[in-house]
């Protein structure tokens, strides 16, 4: 992001062509992939076109299409509702179908009505394992359904009432990035018509903390720092990724001195989190007030829980004769995030332009992701609408989603290996090393052309429009207060390697939180 400040033109000098602020950026102008693409419903955008003059307006497409992808998703799991769940210990990994949702209906208590942290569960994992607001979700989903029938029929009928739930989210993510970037509402398709995000999305419950998240990050856009750290919060109350998105925000706050906004979005966070969490996390009895051993499981678990699937240690460990400890993978996998957020700083104050606050937000969240001691396949949920903020271009968002698509298969073939016996069908392990391979080295691929992109700023294609950051709330278009190295002289007034107009990089006109919808 730049630090110049504006400055009058001079009475003889013409000022700099800027982008128009208010025109959206149609896609198949400016990728070449989306250009190809488009054939299929007609061509590119002509440069007669009237958008927006028809009902058909993007965000209403992006939804749509959304909601639609999703269900083909739905189609993908269906040899799995009458047979694969419930009969054979390999049929749901041969045909891709896997999902926790209808075996944890039973392995949870919800067919016995029991309450998640509150009462103890039959076998090996004595409480619920996810955190309260995933709780809440998968409570109400069985509240809904109808407790009659066989076990079978209840599991069944407990998948598509989550599947309708998770399907809203799903919705609310595609409209979430579509509005994010105002000019830029076509990128969300990405988000829309993602293979890997259709074929994860009920897996698990993931997509309830994606939603929050992904309407955190619009309220951070339309400069609304308290709804962002509430709606944070909330998604931090679902599942623990989200709060990593405080420490960009924090270094981006700092460079451009916004310190009120961080401690608004920090304290809307925490006290939401707080809400959600204190009327279960504490007990209370003849002794007092105490930590309620139900509300801690979903921390205790996640320290305890070994090396897993999808993570390069289960490489080391599975190629080791002295593989290492859980105690040495959690402090080695916290240092190497520590590690990777102090890059990311270091990247943020040295920067030619203070970076994208979408940009750094995916490399937090991949850092986690890539250094985590378990990558289960619905995690690239946490990274699809982040990846489409930092970084719009068809290319290489399919090239990561191959990427994803070819690790999805993996492990579903890895384990149908693993319980067909001497049967053997599926992937070996050696087979499966390479999935989890190609699935770090496209996240690592996508993270290099983030970094990139933040390096060399003419190579943004969100900036090459003409934008500073649009999803960047009270930094879009703000001055640099702190800045190291090269960076403290300020940016270069503007660049016109690509043949297009001379702009004022991040003085393109009113900040996108003051723009009209």
């Amino acid at each position: 992001m730049p630090s110049a400040e504006t400055t009058p033109s001079s009475q003889h000098e013409p000022e700099p062509v800027r982008a128009a602020v208010a025109e959206p950026v149609p896609p198949t102008r400016e990728d070449e992939v989306a250009a190809v693409g488009s054939e299929l419903i007609g061509g590119p955008l002509g440069r007669r076109a009237l958008p927006g003059s028809s009902w058909w307006t993007p965000v209403r497409i992006v939804a749509l299409v959304a909601i639609g992808m999703f269900a083909l998703g739905l189609v993908q799991k269906a040899p799995c509702y009458h047979n694969a769940w419930f009969f054979g210990a390999s049929s749901q990994y041969t045909h891709s179908c896997y999902s926790d949702i209808p075996h944890l209906y039973q392995g949870r208590g919800f067919a016995d009505d029991l309450v998640p942290y509150f009462d103890k569960i039959p076998g090996d994992m004595d409480y619920l394992e996810y955190p309260v607001l995933t709780g809440v979700f998968m409570e109400v989903a069985s509240w809904l359904t109808p407790h009659s029938g066989s076990l079978q029929h209840q599991e069944r009928w407990y998948w598509f009432v989550n599947a309708g739930m998770l399907m809203a989210c799903a919705a609310v993510i595609a409209v979430s990035v579509a509005r994010t970037h105002r000019r830029r509402p076509w990128d969300a398709l990405l988000v829309a018509l993602a293979p890997a995000f259709a074929l994860t999305a009920t897996i698990n419950w993931d997509l309830l903390a994606v939603a929050l998240t992904a309407a955190a990050m619009l309220m951070w856009s339309r400069g609304r720092a308290l709804a962002f750290g509430i709606l944070l919060g909330l998604a931090t109350a679902a599942k623990l990724y989200p709060f990593l998105l405080l420490g960009p925000l924090l270094v981006l706050c700092w460079r451009a001195g916004k310190w009120r906004a961080f401690f608004q979005a920090l304290a809307g966070a925490v006290g939401a989190w707080l809400v959600v969490n204190l009327p279960v996390m504490l007990a209370h009895d003849a002794s007092g007030f105490h930590i309620r051993e139900g509300w801690a499981k979903f921390y205790t678990f996640s320290k305890e829980r070994g090396v897993d699937f999808g993570s390069f240690w289960l490489i080391w460990a599975q190629n080791s004769s002295d593989p290492p400890t859980t105690g040495f993978i959690n402090n080695a996998a916290t240092v190497l995030v520590a590690l990777c957020f102090l890059a990311i700083a270091a990247l943020t104050f040295t920067a030619p332009r203070r970076p994208r606050f979408a940009q750094l937000a995916f490399l937090m969240v991949a850092a986690f992701v890539l250094t985590n001691k378990v990558y289960s396949p619905q995690y690239v949920l946490w990274l699809v609408p982040l990846a489409v903020l930092a970084r719009p271009r068809w290319r290489d968002f399919l090239i990561w989603q191959a990427c994803e698509v070819a690790y999805f298969l993996g492990i579903w073939m890895y384990l149908a290996y693993t319980t067909s016996g001497d049967a053997h069908k599926g992937l070996p392990t050696q087979g499966y090393h390479w999935a989890i391979v190609v699935h770090l080295l496209g996240t690592l691929y996508l993270c290099a052309v983030v970094v990139r992109d933040i390096l060399m700023p003419e190579r943004d294609v969100v900036r090459r429009s003409g934008d500073d950051d649009p999803s960047g709330g009270v930094l879009d278009g703000a001055p640099d207060a702190f800045a190291l190295g090269a960076a403290a002289e300020g940016p270069p007034e503007r660049d016109t390697r690509f043949g297009a107009p001379p702009v004022d990089w991040g003085r393109p006109g009113p900040p996108s939180h003051d723009r009209p919808l």
